[in-house]
């Protein structure tokens, strides 16, 4: 955790990130921009937040992505973590409440870091 959080990247994609203010996405995203990452608005509205231009799929980014952070329920956070993979992307974070063990072997088995079920809103101030 204290790797991707300290040194892996400032650009973070935030899947499910929509400009609907009362999700944990929106929030978490303000408090990672906060601690200087770039957010990245994946969602298929597509919409711009927090000053961000949205995407509707990772693979629409037309840049690099450090870390891919995954606001969605476990039976779809796989094939994230697999797209995560095919767009080059250094690490995963997976959120609260999601939890794919097969993903994540996945994920590591392909050079990239992964967090599960934990919240970059919650660890990053502890690293002080």
């Amino acid at each position: 955790m204290r790797e991707i959080l300290r040194r892996g990247g400032d650009t973070w994609a935030v899947v499910g990130l929509s400009a609907n203010t009362s999700r944990a996405a929106y929030g978490v995203a303000a408090v990672l921009q906060r601690y200087g990452k770039r957010v990245v608005p994946v969602h298929p509205k597509a919409e711009t937040v927090h000053g961000e231009r949205g995407y509707a799929s990772l693979a629409d980014i037309p840049f690099p992505v450090d870390v891919v952070d995954v606001f969605v329920n476990s039976q779809l956070a796989g094939a994230v973590a697999d797209e995560a993979v095919a767009i080059g992307a250094k690490a995963v974070w997976f959120q609260l409440g999601v939890i794919d063990e097969q993903a994540y072997e996945r994920t590591r088995a392909a050079g990239l870091a992964m967090v599960m079920d934990r919240c970059p809103a919650i660890e990053i101030p502890r690293l002080g």
